[in-house]
């Protein structure tokens, strides 16, 4: 990707901000409100994942779990739950997600602060997935391809079935965005984006 793309792509990621945002902060504080009547905790709930360069980056979401405090065992993974994790790093039937937060990741609305990592520029608003630094083995040389452009905040294994794909498959599509970018793949990208978040295949 020449210079010259990425400052379009950065315009671009700029635009889209400027241009959502006021329907994403109205809906934002509504699904704040919700939450905060829901179960107690903090709203929103920030993870370290790797960005541009493989630095870490700090991505926002709401809360979609209970909040327990430190040695509270009300919500311990099983065996199997871990083993699922270890596997996918996706857990399909999470205990630990409460009945609004189900909600909010079946239709994405989790990822909606994510916007303030865009136009911070930690994030795309189209890239590969933000990965956690345990899934760097799995990258495998792929690995250094995702290091050169930020995490998108949706890509082409959301527009494909997202949780539903295997991992190799995610690690595929990665790979082929990240090799054949263009703003043409990225406007595909977005158009496919409604109609998969409505239809929620694979979200969980």
């Amino acid at each position: 990707m020449s210079v010259f793309s990425k400052n379009t792509k950065r315009i671009v990621d700029l635009f889209f901000c400027i241009f959502c945002a006021i329907p994403v902060i109205i809906l934002s504080l509504c699904i704040a409100i919700a939450i905060y009547k829901d179960h107690s905790g903090p709203i929103f709930f920030r993870h370290k994942r790797l960005g541009k360069y493989g630095k870490p980056i700090s991505i926002i979401k709401f809360r979609t779990m209970y909040y327990t405090r430190k040695n509270d065992n009300k919500y311990i993974l099983s065996e199997n739950h871990l083993k699922e994790y270890e596997n996918d790093y996706k857990i399909r039937r999470d205990p630990r997600i409460t009945h609004l937060g189900a909600f909010l990741r079946k239709y994405s609305l989790d990822e909606l602060p994510q916007f303030i990592n865009i136009f911070l520029g930690d994030m795309s608003l189209v890239g590969p997935r933000p990965i956690v630094s345990e899934e760097k083995e799995k990258y495998g040389n792929v690995f250094n391809e995702y290091c050169q452009v930020r995490p998108g905040l949706t890509g082409l294994w959301q527009v494909s079935g997202r949780n539903d794909i295997s991992y190799e498959e995610r690690v595929a599509l990665d790979h082929y965005y990240i090799t054949h970018w263009s703003l043409r793949l990225d406007f595909w990208i977005l158009l496919r984006t409604i109609p998969a978040v409505f239809s929620a295949k694979g979200a969980y």
